[in-house]
């Protein structure tokens, strides 16, 4: 490791902030950003250092004064309607797992942490919360209004939310109660006061679509093969094959559309297909062109503006026409998002051989085409009031309509997004969310510390060597003898993979993210679960796996299945059948491949609580990818014969 002294750099500049960046090459250009963690960025008897690793390579240090800019702050009239208590949505790591609850505006807990995951609170009052895998409704004091009885609850829209079940979707009023009749294959929110839904036809095959109003009566039978929400009093079905109509709210028709295919309304033009698998255009709302066949996609317009792609061969050549087909940004780049507020986000691989690793990010004007900013940004946010969510290979923070960064705070190290709640700004930043006032200031953050029981708790470390690479990992404090501490913690470092990863770049084809949760506490064993998921770049999807360590926190040591039974007990052929019986007679476990089940190993994926012992199957290893982790829980009282109630790891917990 090399450390450079930076002290001289920083003499006489009092009006600014010392702003460094090392980064590496990559190969192609100075593309690698070096992380420079608290560890190597050290400031001691008013000497300041920057590190660079211990790895071969070229490594460029940048530094640079940044100026002190003053805060941008609202105005009276925009914080007007601020002022007023919001809660907002929060995260705990507790030693019963993740738990979010809601916290004031000072930062102080308003409801206690009790919910698997928590929404903002709407403008009706009421806050979408979820418990045992199920969701409800509570009022801004915690109270209950609808009890998490659903799979799903959308937010409301025009006084209504659609909600599902085992028995299908239906709407659900403010007061929580369903106002249709029938279950819904398919449901959507209120728009204009109509709601699309679908039903399996029971003639024709197939799904249909219709419309109901926000008394649950269906308006508009089912009869249409295809069909969008309304807007401006319009709604785009599809009537047969290759024929489109535009309805009115009755199900009047008001153009028809003869082509293979027509998409949903834009600023009153419509993409279309004039041949099968043919180029795409653009139509008017009366059914005449107003743009040719040229593209070889097209989406809809917005602002005056459609992002269309030109390439061959399901390429990427996109750009930005305006309503005559003529281009504002050529169709060269592999992305254009458009980020309303007339600006959009020009997008170019940041390795050209690997374009699905993504792409870095420029800022152009889309009325004139005018690229605002170079600043490579690798992800950008829509703009809400003059101002969007950007980060770079350093940094998350705002940028103004020029695209520069914003003077309104807080500018934070890491990946992720900014966002406005009430009168704070959240922070969701490297997998973990923080709030800030609008001045910068943190006012909560989550809990890196877990409580347990004195002497002990888990401490959360972060290890980030890259930014394709992410884990948090525990760390337990409170263990007497110091060597099995170090012992132990060193296991679990190793276990969560957080080490051995280096800068990262080209030569990394993967991405990883872990965490851990504490899954079970009780007098001296502790029980955590170390999750992760890596992602090869290129692939469908990823892997996740998950693991679960019991430590018995007084003794240092690592319980394996085994542990749990007496010597010589034929547990391995026990569980199998009980395991067996589960699939073959449970419904819950339908989805297990036919055959595939054989029994479990001796060493069998597990964990405990008061109650269960659980034994759990990997991805693709008996079930399909989707399944996730097929979970079979196995009371005590099943196999206490088995189980050696006098051995240490059973003492551990009793």
């Amino acid at each position: 490791m090399l450390r450079i002294k930076l002290n001289e750099l920083a003499k006489g500049n009092d009006n600014g902030l010392l702003q460094t960046e090392v980064w590496k090459w990559d190969g192609i250009g100075w593309n690698e950003y070096v992380p420079q963690q608290e560890e190597d960025f050290i400031r001691a008897d008013d000497d300041l250092f920057v590190t660079i690793p211990a790895e071969a390579g070229l490594y460029r240090v940048d530094y640079y004064i940044k100026p002190l800019e003053p805060l941008q702050f609202l105005d009276e009239a925009e914080v007007s309607g601020l002022r007023a208590e919001v809660l907002h949505p929060a995260p705990f790591k507790t030693k019963e797992g993740t738990l979010w609850g809601y916290i004031n505006n000072e930062g102080r807990t308003a409801i206690e942490p009790r919910y698997e995951y928590a929404e903002d609170f709407q403008e009706n009052g009421l806050a979408i919360v979820q418990r045992k895998n199920s969701s409800g409704l509570i009022d801004s004091s915690g109270r209950e209004k609808v009890k998490p009885i659903y799979s799903f609850i959308s937010p409301f829209a025009e006084g209504r939310a659609v909600v599902s079940d085992a028995k299908g979707y239906t709407l659900i009023d403010e007061k929580g109660r369903e106002v249709t009749a029938a279950r819904y294959d398919y449901l959507n929110s209120l728009h204009e006061g109509r709601a699309l839904f679908s039903r399996q036809s029971t003639t024709a095959g197939g799904s249909r679509y219709g419309y109901i109003d926000a008394q649950g009566k269906e308006v508009l039978p089912a009869v249409y093969l295809d069909a969008g929400d309304f807007m401006n009093g319009t709604a785009l079905v599809k009537a047969a094959e290759g024929e489109y109509a535009l309805i009115d709210l009755n199900g009047a028709v008001l153009h028809t559309y003869k082509h293979p295919f027509v998409g949903n309304p834009g600023d009153g033009l419509l993409a279309y297909q004039e041949t099968e698998n043919g180029k795409y255009g653009y139509l008017n709302l009366d059914g005449s062109v107003a743009v040719k066949p040229q593209f070889t996609s097209a989406l809809p317009f917005s602002e005056g503006r459609a992002v269309i792609n030109t390439a061959e061969d399901y390429g990427n050549a996109y750009g930005l026409i305006d309503k005559q087909g003529k281009p504002i940004i050529p169709a060269t780049y592999y992305e254009v998002q458009q980020l309303g507020e007339n600006r959009v986000a020009l997008g170019t691989p940041v390795y050209a051989d690997q374009p699905y690793r993504g792409s870095r990010y420029v800022i152009a004007d889309a009325v004139t085409g005018r690229v605002l900013s170079n600043h490579p940004l690798l992800g950008v946010n829509n703009y809400q009031h003059g101002l969007a969510s950007v980060y770079d290979a350093k940094d998350t923070y705002f940028i103004d309509k020029s695209g520069k960064k914003a003077s309104q705070p807080p500018v934070i190290a890491g990946s992720g997004t900014l966002s406005f709640s009430g009168s704070l700004i959240r922070a969701d930043i490297d997998q973990r969310t923080a709030y800030y006032d609008r001045r910068g200031k943190q006012v909560w953050r989550q809990n890196g510390v877990i409580p347990l029981r004195p002497p002990y708790s888990v401490l959360e470390k972060k290890y980030k060597p890259n930014r394709d690479y992410l884990v948090y990992y525990p760390v337990i404090e409170g263990i007497a003898d110091i060597e099995v501490s170090k012992t132990v913690n060193s296991r679990l470092r190793s276990l969560s993979k957080a080490e051995g990863i280096g800068s990262g770049g080209i030569a990394q084809d993967f991405s990883y993210t872990g965490d851990f949760a504490v899954e079970f506490f009780r007098k001296n064993l502790l029980v955590l679960e170390l999750s992760g998921y890596n992602y090869p770049f290129g692939a469908a999807h990823g892997m996740p796996t998950m693991l679960y360590e019991h430590v018995n926190l007084r003794s240092g040591r690592f319980y394996t299945l085994s542990d749990l039974f007496k010597p010589g007990s034929r547990y391995v052929e026990k569980l199998s059948e009980i395991v067996g019986k589960q699939i073959a007679n449970d419904p819950q476990y339908s989805y297990v491949f036919p055959d595939t089940y054989k029994g479990i190993t001796a060493d069998q994926p597990f964990y405990v609580d008061e109650e269960a012992l659980y034994l759990y199957f990997a991805p693709y290893e008996i079930a399909p990818y989707a399944a996730g982790f097929p979970t079979f829980r196995i009371p005590y009282a099943e196999i206490m014969g088995l189980i050696s109630t006098e051995g240490d790891f059973w003492q551990s917990f009793h």
